[in-house]
């Protein structure tokens, strides 16, 4: 499977009933112009998969790139900017910073949107802000074994967990150069 297809993926899970009948979902033909969609045998109603929302944040320390190594699945033990899913009521900016804080234990101030990050076969639409380091100590914290500082010249790339960490790092080292990075 390559890269793009499995980023942020723990495998497809696809709903198999209606959630205000119950009954049978099964994929339909709703518009020519558009994919098939699930649609429930009993109600007609139409469930959309909507993508799921991901934020992150990139941000230097002493000149160096943070990246945290992860802890957790998809692509635990490989290398990735600190971010997590939106929580529903949440913007996306508060999750950049709660994420942050969470994975590598330090606060942030968001300066810029980096960019936004979507693939082909995947639920996911990674939003990357870079960010300010106004407190904190980094270390590895909830979902992270590893959180460390890297010259752009020691990041790991044949290590990094999905496609988006290794575009947005790109970016963020095109837009960033300086003597660390």
């Amino acid at each position: 499977m390559a890269n793009h297809e499995k980023h942020h993926s723990h495998g497809p899970v696809e709903p198999c009933f209606c959630p205000r009948c119950g009954g049978e979902l099964e994929l339909r033909t709703v518009k020519p112009s558009e994919p098939q969609r699930l649609v429930c045998q009993k109600c007609s109603f139409i469930f959309y998969l909507d993508p799921k929302v991901v934020a992150g944040t990139l941000f230097s320390l002493d000149g160096r790139v943070v990246l945290i190594r992860r802890g957790i699945e998809p692509a635990m033990g490989k290398w990735s900017f600190p971010g997590g899913y939106v929580d529903r009521g949440e913007s996306v900016q508060e999750a950049a910073i709660r994420e942050t804080k969470e994975e590598c234990l330090l606060d942030v101030r968001l300066a810029s949107l980096l960019g936004v990050y979507s693939y082909p076969r995947s639920p996911n639409v990674v939003v990357v802000y870079v960010g300010e380091v106004i407190g904190g100590e980094l270390k590895a914290g909830d979902e992270a074994v590893e959180a460390r500082a890297f010259k752009a010249s020691e990041i790991p790339w044949q290590e990094l967990a999905f496609m988006s960490t290794s575009d947005a790092l790109r970016d963020y080292i095109r837009l960033n150069p300086g003597p660390g990075l």
